[in-house]
């Protein structure tokens, strides 16, 4: 949880997962720029078709930044799997919506013609945190408030 002192960014298990015992995002080396996304329940990728993994967790993070997603590419070459949307990107504005919490979810595309099952506790994703850019005359435009959750700002 969010301490007393600003913490800027960073990961907890959404309320769904809190009892489970799974990793929280991690990097593996001090020149590692992603946090390693550990799978909190076993999950079956069904051959030919695009699945929604759960990870268990959110990210906050200040408001000029962004939480990219992308395939681990140790998976994508064992499994020939495929994030669907080639980086996912996880606003800032994202944690903790009312809709599903800010839970993190992962699509993924099995394009095999035999299931793949992945195990509680493997790596599967990397987080790395951006920073973004504003255009000029961005501020000056009313912005909606976010209310949903996954793909809800449509």
């Amino acid at each position: 949880m969010r301490g007393v002192w600003i913490e800027m960014r960073g990961f907890e298990r959404v309320k769904e997962f809190s009892n489970e015992d799974f990793s929280l995002p991690q990097r593996k080396t001090p020149g590692s720029a992603g946090y390693d996304f550990y799978l909190p329940c076993d999950a079956v990728l069904e051959a030919g078709k695009v699945t929604m993994i759960p990870t268990g967790v959110k990210a906050y993070m200040r408001n000029d930044e962004y939480l990219g997603i992308h395939l681990r590419s140790s998976i994508a070459r064992k499994h020939c799997l495929l994030l669907v949307n080639g980086q996912g990107i996880v606003d800032s504005d994202y944690y903790d919506n009312e809709d599903n919490e800010g839970h993190i979810m992962l699509l993924i595309y099995n394009p095999n013609r035999l299931d793949v099952s992945l195990k509680k506790g493997e790596r599967i994703a990397q987080g790395i945190f951006y920073a973004y850019l504003l255009a000029d005359g961005d501020g000056a435009a009313a912005k909606e408030t976010r209310k949903g959750g996954f793909g809800s700002t449509q």
